[in-house]
């Protein structure tokens, strides 16, 4: 397996505070793996997804996307291409179809899929890798379940093709049954097509299908499981 995001003492604190957050953190995630962070509330778990998503610096320390410092890249070429994120509240485009808010994140991302009807059968395929259908596809957001607003979600992470997914509470406000759905699609993007998958959870469900599994712990970030 090769490294596909690697933490070198990475120290972070909120502005204006002497609160260490995160205190030389050094951790390695892999291509093709499924990772879980836990953590009580307040812990510094959402912070540590903004660094490695790059909505955030860190102070001390260094952050490495396959082996460049995020301090000398693009931020918002790396946001936009190479990192897809995934929200428990969804963040999707409410009165606008689940079709549309897919096309309009490969425009926002400069996807190479170029041309309207192109992105919309990349979109429908997507879509359908979701286990959502054209029908569903037209429907507007908020005419959808909780699940498929998900797999919207999902599937709006993937538009740019990024390899590194990263999903914050990505199953708390889903049933067991759809949680086991998405958990079954997010297992199949690390193993089968081989990214790099971090999820911050507080479900035991979610931890059971990680290759890995990281604690944070009084700004310390340790291993508990390896697969």
């Amino acid at each position: 397996m090769t490294k596909c995001l690697e933490l070198r003492n990475v120290t972070y604190r909120y502005e204006g505070s002497r609160e260490t957050v995160l205190q030389k953190v050094n951790a390695e995630f892999e291509h093709a793996k499924v990772y879980t962070i836990i953590g009580e509330s307040g812990a510094g778990k959402s912070t540590l997804l903004s660094l490695l998503s790059g909505l955030d610096t860190c102070q001390e320390g260094d952050i490495y996307y396959n082996g460049t410092n995020l301090r000398s890249i693009d931020r918002d070429i790396y946001r936009s291409q190479r990192v897809g994120v995934i929200f428990q509240s969804y963040n999707l485009l409410l009165n606008s179809t689940a079709l549309y808010n897919i096309t309009l994140s490969m425009s926002i991302s400069e996807s190479k899929i170029k041309g309207r009807q192109a992105k919309k059968q990349a979109a429908y395929a997507l879509l359908a890798k979701m286990g959502l259908d054209r029908e569903t596809s037209h429907r507007k957001i908020l005419e959808l379940s909780g699940g498929e607003q998900q797999r919207v979600g999902i599937a709006r992470a993937l538009a740019h093709n990024p390899d590194v997914i990263i999903a914050d509470e990505p199953t708390g406000n889903l049933d067991a049954e759809t949680e086991q759905a998405v958990l079954a699609i997010f297992t199949r993007l690390a193993h089968e097509e081989g990214k790099c998958v971090i999820i911050v959870t507080h479900s035991e469900s979610v931890t059971a299908i990680a290759d890995e599994v990281l604690s944070i712990q009084e700004g310390q970030l340790s291993k508990l499981r390896r697969g």
